[in-house]
């Protein structure tokens, strides 16, 4: 009798077959027509538009506390915004792009060279818990406008989000084009180890070594959307109340359970009581309340919230100075959910785990400088982030900031916002990740740029003397192209 097969094993071989269907639909149907891509995005923006309501209550479960409308701004019209604009460019992006032939004399005598984009195939999606919807469709705005089927790995962290996913696409779907796999680390590892011709992960960094080491066993191309310390530089003369009204929204946004929230902030010395003032004015207006106040969005796991509580105590215990916003003074120790007040952590040292490691939380540590030059030397002498966030009205200094220090993207004068136009890649880079997607970037990211010279009918290379036997054709050949 044959042994059982391993849990890791099963839902290796069910996710296979799965992915090996996949792939021979698409070499049966060939590249979908434009038509067939459309269709693909007007399914999901149908979706979403149709299961809102669904979407809503699964991660309001899920989080045991997140508003409707959150959820609807970010995660469902943050989805269907990408998915339209792909469905408006597609036509255009899917165009064969000419290019100069070399040499261009070439060109003049009627040879061709294009560049052809062709799908991948089958591109895997492995989607983060803290927009497990958005996270999941926003791909696909690229995947489908270029013509691929995806398989999807939703985060075992929102489970009722997760099988609401897997019930909507089935209903929209067949399985050749969209298939889901719900379930725990185990088939999230399983699925990491699939063939696929292009993966994408969304998570934390540590997990995306192991994903990426897993890909590499089939040599699978990946993009890794990370996170990281994302700083905000106050420059000297930033209007502190609107850049502490907008540093405080993205802090506070999902509880600041963001891979672009701001992290920290560097702020010149003289500005910091008057913006630890402006913070907590701003944090008053958005939430007069916190515990009971469906607005303010709860950690969505005991062991997050620990966590970041754990860098609170930490913080405190090592000298900073903690300043918690909790404008009606409520006791949250006694609460339903697992909600955390915004929290200020002042003069932090690089020995406190709050400056060691991605928050991912409502803290922000306010550190203070000198001179600007001294904040982008802060910024540089830790990993890349995935973002950086400048506000000030020094246009010089802004360009200074941006020419020397490196990150993912950038916002001048607000934070986060760059996501959400589609006109530019979304991307990190060194420990914040790799690859871009969004708009026509996602487009790119997930075709493949297929090289296509079309050679002259007349042969003219023994014109040129460039084939043996060699002589003094292919010396003066030879002699115009070794030059500067």
């Amino acid at each position: 009798m044959n042994a059982p097969m391993n849990p890791l094993d099963a839902h290796k071989a069910t996710m296979n077959a799965a992915l090996n269907r996949q792939k021979s639909a698409h070499l049966r149907d060939g590249p979908p027509s434009l038509e067939k891509r459309i269709d693909w995005l007007n399914r999901s923006i149908d979706l979403l538009i149709g299961h809102q309501a669904e979407i809503a209550k699964a991660v309001n479960a899920d989080f045991g506390s997140r508003s409707p409308e959150a959820t609807a701004l970010t995660d469902v019209a943050g989805s269907i915004g990408p998915l339209k604009f792909a469905r408006e460019n597609v036509a255009k992006w899917m165009r064969p792009q000419r290019r100069k032939t070399t040499p261009a004399i070439l060109g003049l005598f009627g040879a061709k060279a294009t560049v052809q984009y062709q799908p991948k195939g089958v591109v895997g999606v492995i989607s983060p818990w803290n927009f497990p919807v958005n996270l999941t469709f926003a791909p696909l705005a690229g995947i489908f406008a270029a013509g691929n089927r995806a398989m999807i790995k939703p985060s075992e962290y929102t489970p009722a989000t997760s099988d609401l996913l897997k019930a909507m696409f089935a209903k929209a779907f067949d399985e050749e084009e969209v298939a889901v796999f719900v379930g725990g680390p185990e088939v999230g590892q399983a699925f990491s180890g699939l063939a696929f011709d292009h993966l994408v992960f969304t998570g934390a960094t540590s997990v995306a070594r192991h994903v990426m080491r897993a890909a590499s066993e089939n040599l699978v191309p990946i993009t890794l959307e990370l996170g990281g310390k994302s700083p905000v530089i106050l420059s000297r003369g930033a209007d502190l109340a609107t850049a502490a009204a907008r540093i405080m929204n993205g802090k506070t946004l999902n509880a600041g359970q963001i891979c672009l929230a701001p992290d920290y902030v560097l702020a010149p010395q003289e500005d910091v009581e008057a913006f630890v003032a402006e913070a907590k004015a701003a944090v008053g207006r958005y939430f007069p309340t916190l515990k009971d106040n469906p607005d303010y969005t709860a950690l969505v796991a005991q062991r997050h919230y620990d966590r970041v509580k754990s860098y609170i105590d930490d913080a405190r215990a090592k000298g900073a100075r903690v300043v918690e916003i909790n404008p009606a003074g409520e006791d949250l120790s006694q609460q339903e959910h697992r909600k955390i007040a915004p929290t200020l952590i002042l003069d932090p040292t690089d020995d406190m785990k709050v400056m060691q490691e991605e928050i991912f939380g409502p803290v922000l540590p306010v550190k203070s400088y000198r001179t600007v030059d001294e904040a982008v030397d802060y910024v540089n002498a830790h990993d890349r982030p995935l973002a950086l966030y400048w506000f000030g009205t020094d246009e010089a200094e802004k360009d200074r900031v941006l020419a020397r220090t490196t990150s993912g993207g950038v916002t001048v004068n607000d934070v986060i916002f760059h996501v959400a136009q589609e006109e530019l890649p979304f991307g990190g880079i060194g420990p914040a990740g790799m690859g871009a997607y969004h708009g026509h970037d996602g487009f790119l990211e997930f075709s493949h740029k297929k090289a296509v010279f079309q050679q002259l009918k007349k042969d003219i290379a023994p014109m040129l003397g460039l084939r043996p036997p060699y002589g003094e054709a292919i010396r003066k050949y030879l002699a115009g192209q070794i030059k500067r």
